[in-house]
């Protein structure tokens, strides 16, 4: 049966992290921030602090190989509860939210350059066609990943080229460190910031849901986690000194599609729309790596839950169509019934509290000794984990007390899937009796 390569495990990080927040978040980072030395470290730091959740989940995923992510991790480490309720946040929120807020994304973008066309039937139309291409077989999936993903490195590449050979008079920005920048570093509007970022980052434990279909995990999930999310760093680093170089924050404060703001500003009216078009191409290959991802961990809940048991059904191929159905039209309502913003910061909250448990598990995996002989172990151990856990532990603060509404909501559905485990397991232990 075709495995995905490690090309493919690459190309799943990248398309997963590249997409919707780093095409909108800086414009609202600038309404609390206005320093271009604090919004570089911003995405430095965000980096970093996905490159040291990348090489904790390596051991796990290395030492623990099942496809399922989180679901698969917190199920081993410490009870199956834990794991369902990371399946469920995964059902419910995990990849249905992000799949929504990158095809909405994609919308705004050809909405800017065609007013004419209605950005919520773009958004919903691209879920639907990239939901029934994902159906199809685990090859088709593989090529259009592969192709997808390389056509938006080199997008990027060309959209900075662009801007800088052929752009207007570039801002006269600063990026060295300047007065009061310390100050800004600790405080309520970088971590409130740093949400967005983390956000931007998500999905390099993307190759984690597709484990048990990739070639030789042991060996190629450390090397799959650690570059594609190394070459997302660079990529978002360019992109915003880029945006930053190119148009003044003013113009950009509060907006969402900052790619064609910067590009009409650098490049004048039709040079910008066509940018924006290109810019909506890249989110394709975003929506279509988690929709690809996401319903491997609803198919492996299916496996071990009678009451989901539909969800692992799969094609002649293996692709587990029912669960890559389900998640399209949880997609398809979230982008009918929810603003863009609160969509965004809802997921990231409930999504920080599923890898900040998974990645608290390398201690809890080690304490147990359920590391494999001659797997792949943490780089820079425990100071890797302990980096990851502290950042991502100060954001979630920051998110109940500046958007309780969203945290406490985020809160609850993890509540619901504790709930829904009583259920399920009563069902299971009736089931075989």
């Amino acid at each position: 049966m075709h495995s995905f390569s490690r090309t493919t495990g690459i190309s799943v990080v990248v398309a997963n992290m590249v997409g919707t927040g780093v095409f909108t978040s800086l414009g609202f980072q600038l309404l609390g921030i206005q320093s271009y030395f604090v919004l570089m470290m911003l995405w430095f730091i965000g980096g970093l602090t996905a490159l040291c959740g990348a090489l904790t989940y390596a051991e796990l995923g290395a030492n623990l190989p099942r496809s399922g992510g989180e679901y698969n991790f917190l199920s081993r480490l410490y009870h199956p509860c834990a794991g369902f309720i990371s399946g469920w946040v995964s059902a419910t929120v995990g990849f249905a939210a992000p799949v929504a807020l990158a095809a909405m994304t994609f919308g705004a973008y050809l909405s800017a350059v065609f007013p004419g066309i209605s950005p919520t039937w773009s958004a919903a139309s691209l879920v639907v066609v990239l939901t029934a291409v994902h159906c199809l077989s685990r090859e088709t999936s593989s090529n259009v990943q592969q192709a997808f993903t390389a056509l938006k490195v080199l997008l990027i590449l060309l959209f900075c080229a662009v801007i800088f050979i052929w752009g207007g008079t570039p801002q006269s920005a600063n990026f060295m460190p300047q007065a009061g920048d310390e100050k800004l570093l600790f405080s309520g509007a970088f971590a409130v910031a740093l949400i967005y970022v983390n956000y931007a980052y998500t999905g390099w434990n993307a190759a984690t849901y597709v484990t048990s279909e990739l070639d030789n995990p042991q060996r190629n999930l450390p090397i799959v986690l650690f570059v594609g999310t190394a070459v997302v760093m660079m990529l978002y680093l360019m992109l915003n000194f880029t945006f930053l170089s190119a148009a003044p924050m003013e113009i950009m404060e509060g907006k969402l599609e900052v790619g064609v703001i910067v590009a009409d500003h650098a490049l004048g009216d039709s040079a910008g729309k066509a940018m924006g078009a290109v810019l909506a191409l890249l989110l394709i290959s975003t929506v279509s790596a988690m929709t690809m991802a996401g319903p491997r961990v609803l198919q492996v809940i299916g496996e071990d839950f009678r009451l989901f048991s539909k969800l692992a059904r799969c094609n002649r191929h293996g692709v587990p169509m029912t669960a890559i159905i389900f998640q399209g039209l949880l997609a398809l309502i979230f982008i009918v019934s929810a603003t863009f913003e609160s969509v965004l910061i809802f997921s990231s909250f409930v999504l920080g509290v599923n890898t900040l448990f998974s990645v608290l598990g390398v201690f809890v995996l080690r304490w147990k000794k359920l590391n494999i002989k001659g797997a792949y172990k943490t780089f820079a151990y425990p100071f890797a984990p302990l980096v990851y856990l502290s950042v991502t532990l100060w954001t979630l603060v920051y998110v109940l007390l500046s958007r309780p509404h969203e945290g406490l909501l985020g809160l609850g559905v993890i509540g619901a899937g504790g709930l829904v485990y009583l259920f399920s397991s009563r069902a299971n232990k009736a089931g075989n009796q």
